[in-house]
């Protein structure tokens, strides 16, 4: 009698999906974590720091998906959960705080943690489909 193994794929392929749902949920962190630092002052003057980090770790968080899977629409979940952690900040906490600011540092802050992470996506969108045309 054999006795029947699991093929190792099936466990890598385990282990890749939670990689990246842990990469989800620290988009999801990271957006709350920005706009909760958005409103930083550098004595008087506002120092919108938190966009710039934003915009690195989401970068960061695709190349991070980019070692789990080859296939650009499933990179782009860790910015999905940046983009609904961000939707979330939006509406009222509870008592109806707000956590969002409404002015410019709000706005430069979705740009700046959409748009890097967005070209690097379709960067690789762009490569995946010229390795898919030479097959």
């Amino acid at each position: 009698m054999t006795a029947s193994v699991r093929p190792d794929h099936t466990t890598r392929g385990i282990l890749d999906s939670a990689i990246l749902a842990l990469l989800v949920f620290d988009g999801f962190l990271t957006a709350v974590l920005a706009v909760l630092f958005l409103p930083l002052r550098l004595g008087t003057v506002p120092f919108p720091v938190a966009a710039l980090i934003a915009a690195a770790v989401n970068v960061l968080l695709v190349f991070g998906a980019r070692t789990v899977t080859d296939r650009a629409s499933r990179m782009a979940l860790p910015l999905l959960g940046w983009f609904v952690g961000f939707v979330v900040c939006m509406f009222g906490g509870p008592g109806g705080d707000a956590m969002m600011l409404a002015d410019w540092r709000t706005l430069l802050l979705l740009v700046a943690g959409l748009v890097p992470a967005g070209v690097l996506l379709m960067k690789f969108a762009a490569d995946e489909a010229v390795a898919r045309g030479r097959r």
